[in-house]
């Protein structure tokens, strides 16, 4: 049977590509937020992950404002990184596991989730960006990919309970799988951010504690809100901590054990976080 191993959940800022480019990891306004990033980097050299299940945002590659599904799933042999606008180069492809893939597809359906599949899919910076920080010096990617993606952008949002549901059904489709693979599950976005509005610059440290403090020990308490409520909490752009929850779902019921976190504000008006659980 699969091993999930554990669970990486982190920011994923456009700006973050650009200083890695720039090699700016030393710099004073980026040094606080990549010195989080050793202990991922040597936890997942320890656990030695080979398939990387990723819930995360779509920021326009595959889906636009007319065609925004609440839930897509990826079916593809590999994803491409495309070029997303923001002046970043474009990112290294993924290899998909698509057997894996189909599985989980096929028994979120059976579980009455109404999911899009995706057999052709591309990579925006939400998923990359995760993997440059956690694998640095990687001339490939060591991990295969099953991307799940989330509707952070178009309401109606699903809600927080929903997703979760979602991630706890990935878990049981997980359990059932009779490959002998090495599971990380990731979710990527937030923290509190917001981009535009009124509001633009907004940031919420007590609301971001409340979901770092909860996810490991008590991740319903972060579905108690409406999606209304978390966008009023974390921002507009903060929703994105609906990729958190989702991820957290897979790993299961249960407390999981905090391994790591790091919190720094700002990173281009982004709370940005990172933290690694695993199964207690």
């Amino acid at each position: 049977m699969a091993e999930i191993v554990g669970a990486y959940f982190t920011s994923h800022v456009p700006a973050i590509g650009g200083a890695i480019h720039r090699g700016l990891q030393q710099d004073p306004y980026w040094k606080p937020f990549f010195d989080g990033f050793p202990p991922v980097q040597e936890w997942l050299a320890k656990v030695k992950p080979d398939v990387a299940i990723v819930f995360y945002n779509d920021h326009g590659l595959n889906f636009f404002l007319d065609k925004m599904p609440t839930f897509a799933v990826g079916a593809a042999a590999q994803y491409d990184n495309a070029d997303e606008g923001w002046g970043l180069p474009l990112f290294k492809s993924f290899e998909g596991h698509l057997p894996l893939s189909w599985h989980i597809i096929e028994s979120l359906v059976e579980d009455e989730f109404d999911i899009t599949t995706c057999q052709k899919m591309l990579i925006d910076h939400a998923l990359s960006i995760p993997f440059e920080l956690a694998y640095p010096n990687a001339d490939k990617w060591p991990t295969k990919l099953v991307p799940i993606a989330i509707n952070t952008v178009q309401h109606p949002l699903p809600s927080a309970k929903r997703v979760l549901a979602l991630g706890q059904a990935v878990n049981k489709a997980i359990q059932s799988w009779q490959g002998d693979e090495r599971i990380v599950v990731i979710g990527t976005g937030g923290l509190s951010h917001q981009l535009d509005g009124e509001r633009a610059g907004f940031i919420n440290q007590d609301y971001d504690k409340f979901c770092m403090d909860n996810l490991s020990v008590d991740p319903a308490a972060l579905t108690k809100d409406s999606v209304h409520e978390i966008v009023r909490l974390s921002g507009t752009q903060g929703v994105e901590i609906l990729n958190w929850i989702g991820a957290r779902g897979a790993m299961g019921e249960g407390v999981a054990a905090e391994i790591h976190r790091n919190y720094h504000i700002p990173i281009s008006n982004t709370a940005a976080a990172t933290m690694v659980l695993e199964p207690a």
